[in-house]
């Protein structure tokens, strides 16, 4: 066998899953993207207190491929306006976030800028949920919904439900332990 440039026998890493739960967060950037299909206002943040503290920071430094991915995000899709059932769930569920942000940051209200909403405090909700890739499944976790910061302090929060895949029975993984590391912020994406 012919050896090749740049080999090393490196074990391979393995990636951090946030348990499922409820978590405080900062925005650290809000933007719409457009599709053909509608818009949808992706919201980045990272947790920034408890055990997972900077968790998102962390994956992110870790990886090592050249396009790196901001795992720490929230996508919220915009109404669409059209009268239909689907869009008064939109419509509620985008109002029950910028309410969640609002209840969050005294003295902040949502004008529809999203640009503003960087720099917010607010409570993030994790739950389990099955994938599927080119026959495998496994587990990892998704942020499903906002709430109020006091939400998650008080634990009142409402734990989300495992979402299975349509086909599946199976119940949700239990989480994993992760150790904060401070990092200066100068590599992230913001």
């Amino acid at each position: 066998m012919q050896a090749f440039k740049g080999y090393e026998a490196k074990k391979p890493a393995s990636r951090e899953k946030l348990p499922a739960g409820g978590y405080i967060a900062k925005i650290l950037k809000a933007e719409e993207t457009k599709y053909s299909w509608g818009s949808v206002l992706l919201i980045s943040f990272d947790i920034t207190e408890g055990e997972h503290k900077d968790f998102f920071a962390l994956d992110y430094r870790s990886q090592e491929a050249e396009d790196r991915k901001w795992r720490g995000t929230f996508r919220l899709n915009a109404p669409k306006d059209d009268g239909t059932e689907k869009d008064g769930w939109t419509k509620k569920k985008f109002g029950g976030t910028m309410w969640a942000i609002e209840a969050s940051n005294p003295g902040y209200h949502w004008d529809w800028d999203e640009a503003k909403l960087k720099g917010k405090t607010v409570g993030v909700l994790f739950r389990d949920k099955e994938w599927q890739f080119s026959g495998l499944t496994g587990w990892t976790t998704e942020c499903c919904a906002m709430c109020e910061v006091d939400a998650i302090r008080n634990n009142t929060f409402k734990m989300p439900k495992p979402k299975p895949l349509a086909s599946a029975n199976a119940s949700a993984p239990d989480g994993s332990a992760f150790t904060p590391v401070d990092e200066a912020p100068e590599d992230l994406p913001f």
